[in-house]
C-alpha cells in the first residue's frame, strides 16, 4: 500500500480544526469496522476534521487470560487495509514488539506504541525504521517532559514523523487523572502534534474482577478541556454497542453520540481560535 503523508494530511483542515483518531478498541470483524468508518468519515469531512481510523489488530495487554485478544493478526490487518482503501482514510494500529512493526506497516499508515511500552527502545526503533508515522502514547507512570526522549529516539533514527498521546496518569491503584498542563508541555518539549486520548484516560483499571471499568459519562468533559488547552488531536474509541464490545466497552463512546459531540467540540475550537487571533 502507498502510505498517506500523515503530517500533510493532519494539517489539511482549512479551519484549523483538531484531528481525530477514532474507531473500535479492537477489530472485531470486517463489517463492523467498515460501518464505523463509513459513519465517522463523512461526519469529519463535513466538520473539516482530518480523520484517522483506529483499530487494534490484536490486544496484547489483557488482565485475564480469557480476555478477547483478536480475530487473528493478518485477518485484522487486512480489514484495516480494506477500511483505508474503501473509505479513503488513513489507519492506525498498535504494535507490541519489534518484530510486529514491519508486518503492521504493510497495512496501516500510523504505528502506535502502547503507553506501557513507550520506553522500549527496540520497539521505537523498529517502528521508526518502517518510515511510517509513529504515535507514542505517554506512559501512565511518566512525566510529560520525559516524552521528548521517546520522540528523540524516533527522530534520531531518521524518521521525523512522530506524534505523542496523553492517556492519563495513574492515580492510586484503580483510577487515572489527566493533568492538562501536560499537553502544552509536550508540545513545547517534543515539537510535534500532541493528542489527548479521551476514552483511555477514563479507564478504571485493575478492578477486582480483572475487567477494566470506566467513566464514559465524563468523555465530553475531558474532550472539552483538551480542546480548551490546545490539543492538536483527539483519540476516541467508539462502538455501536459498547455494552457488548469485546474489549474496553466500559469506557468507549457509543457511536450515535459521536456526531453531536464533534459538532460541539468543533464550535469550541472555533471560539477559542477566534479569541486568540
Amino acid at each position: 500500500m502507498k502510505p498517506v503523508n500523515i503530517p500533510q494530511y493532519l494539517a489539511s483542515s482549512a479551519s484549523n480544526n483538531f484531528f481525530l483518531l477514532a474507531g473500535p478498541c479492537v477489530i472485531e470483524g470486517r463489517q463492523m469496522a467498515l460501518d464505523i468508518a463509513r459513519e465517522v468519515a463523512p461526519l469529519c469531512a463535513e466538520l473539516n476534521i482530518p480523520y484517522v481510523f483506529k483499530g487494534s489488530y490484536r490486544k496484547a495487554n489483557r488482565s485475564r487470560l480469557d480476555s478477547f485478544q483478536g480475530i487473528g493478526d493478518e485477518q485484522a490487518l487486512e480489514i484495516l487495509a480494506e477500511v483505508g482503501e474503501t473509505v479513503g482514510v488513513p489507519t492506525v494500529t498498535d504494535i507490541h514488539a519489534a518484530n510486529e512493526a514491519e508486518l503492521a506497516a504493510r497495512y496501516v499508515d500510523v504505528l502506535q506504541i502502547p503507553a506501557f511500552l513507550c520506553r522500549q527502545t527496540d520497539l521505537l526503533l523498529a517502528a521508526a525504521a518502517t518510515g511510517r508515522c509513529v504515535n507514542v502514547k505517554k506512559g501512565q507512570f511518566l512525566a510529560p517532559a520525559s516524552m521528548r526522549f521517546a520522540v528523540d529516539k524516533i527522530r534520531q533514527s531518521g524518521n521525523p514523523n512522530v506524534m505523542v498521546t496523553d492517556r492519563g496518569t495513574t492515580f492510586g491503584y484503580g483510577d487515572l487523572v489527566v493533568d492538562f498542563r501536560g499537553i502544552p508541555e509536550m508540545q513545547q518539549q517534543c515539537k510535534c502534534p500532541v493528542i489527548m486520548d479521551i476514552t483511555h484516560s477514563l479507564q478504571q483499571p485493575n478492578t477486582a474482577g480483572g475487567v477494566t471499568g470506566g467513566r464514559p459519562d465524563m468523555i465530553e468533559t475531558i474532550a472539552r478541556a483538551a480542546i480548551a488547552v490546545g490539543a492538536d488531536g483527539l483519540f476516541i474509541e467508539t462502538h455501536p454497542d459498547p455494552a457488548h464490545a469485546l474489549s474496553d466497552g466500559a469506557n468507549m463512546l457509543r457511536l450515535d453520540l459521536l456526531p453531536a459531540l464533534l459538532r460541539r467540540l468543533t464550535a469550541l475550537r472555533a471560539a477559542i481560535t477566534s479569541l486568540s487571533e
